[in-house]
This record gives C-alpha cells, sequence and structure tokens, in this order.
C-alpha cells in the first residue's frame, strides 16, 4: 500500500492506494508548528479507523509547497513507517516534461496534476486547482507543462477583503438569486461566487486561444464545489487528481521492491 500525502498551504491532503485504487483519503489543517510525533498520530489514527495498519504501508510519496513540513513528514515516514520517501521536484521522473523557464520553481503538487491528467485523463489540458491560491497548468498534447497562471485563492480573495474593508463583514458564500445584489450580504455573495467564476473563465478562455484546439478542463482542489456548480467550463471535476498524480510518480520512480530495500536502510540506520 502506498500512503500519498499532498502538503499545501492550507489543509495536508492524505490517501492510501491500494495498488491504483484509493482506499481511504482524509484532509487536516496545515500546522508547520505540529511535531512529527503529532502527525504521525493522527495519521496512525486515521489508518486504524479505516482498519489500516502502518505496517501495510510499503511506500510513501509526498508533494509539498510547505518547506518545513516536508522536514517533518521525512522524518514522520522514516520513523514511523521504516520507509524513505520519495519527494516529489522537478528533477523526478514524472512522465511530464517540465516546459517552463524555470522548471524549480514549479510546485511539486502542480507536477502531480499534470501527470495525473496525462495519465489518467487526457491532455491537452488544463488543470485548474482550487486551493490557497488558485493555479491554472497548461498541458501540451506532448505531456510538456507549459506553463500556469496563479491567482489569489478564492477564499484568500474574500479574507483579504474582509480585512481591509472595515464595513464589510463575513457572510456565507453561496450562489446568490440575482447578480445585483440587494443588500450588503447578497452584493458580497455576488462579487465572491459570479466575480470568481468570470476570474475562472476569462483565464480559461485565454489559455484556450493561445493552446489552440479544444484541451480538456479539469478542476481539482478543496474550494472547487464553490465555483464550478456555477459555470459549464468545467470538463472533468476530479478531487483525488493530486494523489493519483503522486501514485503514478511513485510508481515511475520505485523499481520492484525498493521500498524494502528503503526500510532496511532505515533500520541501519
Amino acid at each position: 500500500m502506498l500512503l500519498a500525502i499532498d502538503i499545501g498551504n492550507t489543509n495536508i491532503v492524505l490517501g492510501v492506494f491500494s495498488g491504483d485504487r484509493l482506499v481511504g483519503h482524509w484532509r487536516l489543517s496545515t500546522d508547520a508548528e505540529k511535531m512529527p510525533d503529532e502527525y504521525a498520530v493522527l495519521v496512525r489514527t486515521l489508518l486504524e479507523h479505516e482498519g489500516r495498519r502502518t505496517s501495510e504501508v510499503d511506500g510513501v510519496c509526498i508533494a509539498s509547497v510547505v518547506p518545513p513540513l516536508t522536514a517533518t513528514f521525512r522524518e514522520l515516514a522514516e520513523r514511523y513507517f521504516k520507509l524513505v520517501p520519495i519527494v516529489v521536484n522537478a528533477d523526478l521522473e514524472s512522465g511530464v516534461k517540465i516546459a517552463t523557464d524555470f522548471p524549480r520553481e514549479v510546485g511539486a503538487d502542480r507536477i502531480a496534476n499534470a501527470a495525473a491528467a496525462l495519465k489518467v485523463h487526457s491532455v491537452p489540458a488544463i488543470v485548474v486547482d482550487f486551493g490557497t491560491a488558485t493555479t491554472f497548468d497548461a498541458i501540451s498534447s506532448e505531456g510538456e507543462l507549459l506553463g500556469t497562471a496563479i491567482a489569489p485563492g478564492f477564499l484568500a480573495a474574500m479574507e483579504g477583503l474582509y480585512r481591509h474593508a472595515a464595513q464589510l463583514h463575513h457572510v456565507e458564500l453561496r450562489a446568490p438569486r440575482t447578480a445585483i445584489g440587494r443588500n450588503t450580504a447578497e452584493a458580497l455573495r455576488s462579487g465572491a461566487i459570479y466575480g470568481y467564476v468570470g476570474l475562472v473563465e476569462g483565464l480559461v478562455h485565454r489559455m484556450r486561444l493561445e493552446m489552440g484546439g479544444n484541451p480538456l478542463v479539469i478542476a481539482t482542489g478543496g474550494v472547487a464545489p464553490m465555483v464550478i456548480s456555477e459555470t459549464s467550463v468545467f470538463d472533468v471535476h476530479d478531487p483525488e487528481l493530486t494523489l493519483h498524480g503522486l501514485r503514478l510518480i511513485h510508481g515511475l520512480n520505485v523499481a520492484s521492491g525498493a521500498p524494502r530495500r528503503a526500510r532496511a536502510r532505515v533500520e541501519k540506520g
């Protein structure tokens, strides 16, 4: 079994695979102050809740955009699973050619997304990942990650508005009845939901024109449902896209039996 770990700025998403089948997945709040032991307790509890044991896990693959937690989960894997984890970066074999100016700037989660778009879905594709930031990744029909647009995340944009506008208050974020709000709450909902839909549709439209053809548009990320229900721009909604990308990258980089050799090295150390 493989433990896939996607460490984002807001959430940490964990997935357990048996072969190519996702048999369990969970979402935790990101806390860079937590120690490996604390996260280990959480991971072990979640596994046990699904009837799984840590001893069943023979591979760990990590994508992280939070450097302190990369080290935390590396230590967790080595100490509690007795495994050397695969940590995704631009130098690792992913099946994707990174064609940007500076490949090492590309986030590990975006590499995993591109790998899953290529193998699980189809290319050319545009992957829109709704997280702390919303990223729009263009993948060519040859499997090249051509480049990206990065916009403020949906929730981050609203928090910024509340923080800097003294007379505006938090509202439940759901689609309003009309775009023309007749009170402050409805006006905020309109700007938040319909305004963000306009941002997404506009960027996807421009990227489609630049790519040519008819790329598949894939939505992923925790906030995606709040936006995709109000637009027809998406062809696919795949909440576990990044986890499947980690599974594929792990398979490319670990030969048969390698997890056991990694385990032996850790135990000897």
